[in-house]
């Protein structure tokens, strides 16, 4: 873990390890955040607490990421709505890179990669 990255980002990160999908919603607006910080970009209040997104969202930008078959091959790389609101970039896995559109529903679901946990989605 970078030593630039805040203990909201360290505990954030450390809930992900343990295989809970968080996000942030402020007491103060009651408006849903991420990436994890310190104060709420909507009102500057610093009530921030961790809550558990449904994890469902739309697909609002894709790419694919070309790559030597030997080095893995092709994938994709998304920014998702989740319904509560907030934009956050990942990959959906379970389709080919190529099939994932604007607009597609997907799932949140939390995965290990080198032991730490990572935020993916599947199709809906």
């Amino acid at each position: 873990m970078s030593e630039m990255q805040s203990g909201v980002q360290q505990a954030w990160q450390a809930r992900l390890d343990a295989g809970e999908f968080v996000i942030q919603r402020c007491g103060g607006c009651q408006q849903h955040v991420f990436y994890p910080r310190g104060l709420c970009p909507h009102c500057g209040a610093d009530q921030l607490a961790f809550v558990t997104p449904a994890g469902s969202g739309t697909v609002y930008a894709t790419t694919v990421v070309r790559r030597k078959a030997e080095l893995g091959g092709d994938y994709n790389v998304v920014l998702v709505d989740l319904d509560e609101g907030v934009r956050l970039m990942s990959r959906v896995e379970g389709v080919a890179p190529d099939a994932v559109a604007i607009g597609l529903r997907v799932q949140a679901r939390v995965a290990r990669e080198q032991d730490r946990g990572l935020l993916l989605f599947d199709p809906l």
